[in-house]
């Protein structure tokens, strides 16, 4: 009885996979049924949802958080600071420099005489500095300051956001220039081997042999510090674990039958590997990438946790929790920083395993032959 019922689950999701996917009949392509087995795992899929939500937040950072209004009616004009710079004086204020609407003068001023002004859910920028708080900093959590504040009197909460889309748009810019590096060099290894594997293959072993975190010192303590140089020196060393997996890849396809069939048609080294091997490697590319990715992020917050990554007053996490081991009373600024990176590294995790798993074929005919059992 059993076995009948995991026969006649795994018949149903194919006729469910066959008709959904593919109204007319026909099979659905591979991208179409990895699409599929992802979405059947609800954790690493919801995962997947819930990154992209936070990262979308992030990308609108300045407009969730911001010392500038979205908009300004004063006097029957209407002003866009987060667009334009404008003088306090254009508001009524007494100076040329650029108006500081956290202000309680300005904010009068843009709120008499039916005019108007429409902040940001949060008023604070990730460098705004809290001249008004009502504690002395780092100050707690208030309606103020939803995540309290810094030692420099910064808001919590902004510097989380502005440092969360930093950690991922280079974590994400990390990873793919560590896979373009390391699919060529296991491109290169794997399908011309002999003396050119040889060579590559010492020539990585003395290369990863450097110690990575000494170069970084020295590195940080001639130039100034900035993303671009940890970029740079980042990318330099992450790409040799990947290309061990690419190489091995191509050593394995490089002797299939279509590549034999490749070379009797006359194509060159160079289209076979485009065309015909590198799209069968990429398995294990496509599967390492979230993980990749976590571990950028991860490094990018060590380094700045260390004080080796970017300059200030750029946000990071590593500096927020840097800020939290100097202020252990202020509870709320490593608790907060630390939820963000364990949630983030969590999300990452379970889409790559999710991900593993749509792409790996013996999970996914196991899964078709009894993963519905009733």
């Amino acid at each position: 009885m059993c076995w009948s019922i995991r026969a006649f689950n795994s018949n149903v999701w194919s006729d469910d996979l066959n008709r959904v996917l593919s109204p007319g009949g026909a099979s659905p392509s591979p991208g179409r049924r990895v699409w599929l087995r992802f979405k059947r795992n609800r954790l690493g899929y919801w995962s997947l949802l819930v990154f992209l939500t936070l990262f979308g937040l992030s990308l609108c950072a300045n407009l969730i958080a911001n010392d500038k209004p979205w908009i300004v009616r004063y006097d029957g004009h209407y002003y866009f600071p987060l667009f334009k710079t404008y003088p306090e004086t254009t508001f009524g204020g007494d100076f040329h420099t650029p108006a500081d609407y956290l202000d309680p003068y300005i904010q009068h001023k843009l709120r008499e005489h039916g005019n108007f002004v429409v902040y940001a859910p949060n008023h604070y920028h990730y460098d705004t500095i809290n001249y008004f708080a009502a504690q002395p900093n780092p100050a707690p959590p208030s309606a103020e300051n939803w995540l309290g504040t810094d030692d420099r009197g910064r808001d919590v909460f902004s510097r989380l956001l502005y440092g969360f889309r930093i950690s991922v748009l280079f974590g994400l810019a990390l990873t793919v220039a560590g896979t373009l590096l390391g699919v060529l060099a296991g491109a290169v290894q794997g399908f011309f081997g002999g003396r050119i594997d040889l060579i590559s293959q010492r020539l990585i072993e003395i290369w990863g042999s450097l110690p990575e975190l000494y170069l970084l010192i020295i590195f940080a303590s001639i130039f100034e510090p900035s993303l671009w140089l940890l970029f740079i020196l980042l990318s330099l060393f992450g790409w040799m674990g990947l290309s061990d997996y690419v190489r091995a890849e191509f050593y394995r396809n490089r002797s299939q039958d279509y590549v034999r069939a490749a070379r009797a048609m006359g194509l060159s080294n160079w289209q076979i590997i485009w065309r015909h091997v590198l799209p069968n490697s990429l398995t294990p590319v496509i599967t390492f990438l979230p993980f990749r990715m976590s571990g950028a992020i991860l490094a990018l917050t060590s380094l700045d946790f260390l004080g080796l990554g970017v300059p200030p007053p750029t946000p990071s996490l590593g500096e927020l929790l840097a800020q939290g081991k100097e202020n252990l009373d202020a509870w709320w600024i490593s608790l907060s920083t630390f939820a963000v990176l364990v949630l983030t590294l969590l999300l990452l995790t379970f889409m790559g395993d999710a991900l593993r798993n749509a792409l790996d074929t013996r999970i996914a005919d196991r899964q078709a032959a009894g993963g519905n059992v009733l």
